[in-house]
């Protein structure tokens, strides 16, 4: 996936209480599966661009589908923001290969903070197609990795691996997808965590599909709570190759000591 979604949950510092965020490819059915983690609450985890929740329908094979995306997660007078390339390459018949660059910040205290976020590498494989005619979904596996790339301020300098399943199910225009997963957070004071959550999208117009997703993030560092959001999102067809997608809301459990708000814009590439 590219860029997407609200914002992607995942803790990256162990200075600042941050609550995790992080693109459309056409988005439906079952619970996010883990986003990705990279340290303590920096970003709710990656999800199906623009949604938390991400979708098992893979790149098609042969074709580039290019983020660039910008996020930002609101936690009292701090802001965190990410910027980068969220780039996926169709491998071969029903796998996707995924690469996530990012450039965050933050701002803050009197404040102002960049550099390199943790590289992410992963890999989406459809293991199973719906049935048109019946209940049965498309289901994905996407493993992702989190290279520790990072500068001191934004991560802990360990790897974090995350391994989510996914979910999609389509009736004409709307589509609900969702799924769930597990993180393995590692570092001193960091949580193993689970990710969950649903969206559901619908076509509006031939060019302009909006959605609303209900996500939840168990607790992913000591210091951290647990986390529930919720969210509208859309995408816009600009022209045969490009779309304008973007997401944002507020948290609804712990956003007094968490994440605030977020929002998620981005730019789509496809070839």
């Amino acid at each position: 996936m590219l860029i997407c979604g609200p914002v992607e949950l995942v803790g990256k510092r162990n200075m600042v209480e941050t609550v995790p965020s992080t693109p459309p490819r056409r988005r439906r059915w079952f619970i996010p599966g883990i986003a990705a983690a990279a340290g303590l609450y920096a970003f709710p985890a990656i999800g199906g661009p623009p949604y938390q929740t991400d979708d098992p329908e893979p790149t098609a094979t042969g074709h580039w589908e290019i983020y660039a995306y910008t996020q930002a997660t609101r936690l009292g007078g701090e802001a965190l923001g990410e910027q980068g390339l969220d780039i996926n390459y169709g491998g071969g018949k029903d796998l996707q290969l995924t690469a996530v660059l990012p450039v965050e910040s933050d701002n803050g205290a009197g404040l102002a903070r960049g550099g390199l976020g943790d590289i992410q590498l992963a890999v989406k494989y459809r293991i199973l197609h719906q049935d048109d005619q019946g209940w049965k979904p498309d289901i994905s596996l996407f493993p992702r990795a989190f290279v520790p790339t990072s500068t001191r301020f934004f991560a802990n300098g360990q790897p974090q691996f995350s391994l989510p399943i996914w979910a999609e199910k389509d009736w004409g225009q709307w589509s609900v997808f969702g799924g769930g997963g597990y993180t393995f957070n590692t570092g001193t004071g960091n949580r193993n965590y689970v990710m969950e959550g649903v969206a559901v999208t619908g076509k509006v117009t031939p060019k302009f599909t909006v959605g609303v997703e209900v996500y939840h993030q168990g607790s992913d560092a000591v210091a951290h709570k647990a986390l529930t959001g919720i969210g509208p999102g859309f995408t816009w067809q600009m022209s045969e190759h490009y779309a304008l997608i973007g997401s944002g809301g507020p948290a609804v459990q712990n956003q007094t000591r968490a994440q605030q708000g977020f929002y998620y814009l981005a730019v789509l590439a496809t070839y």
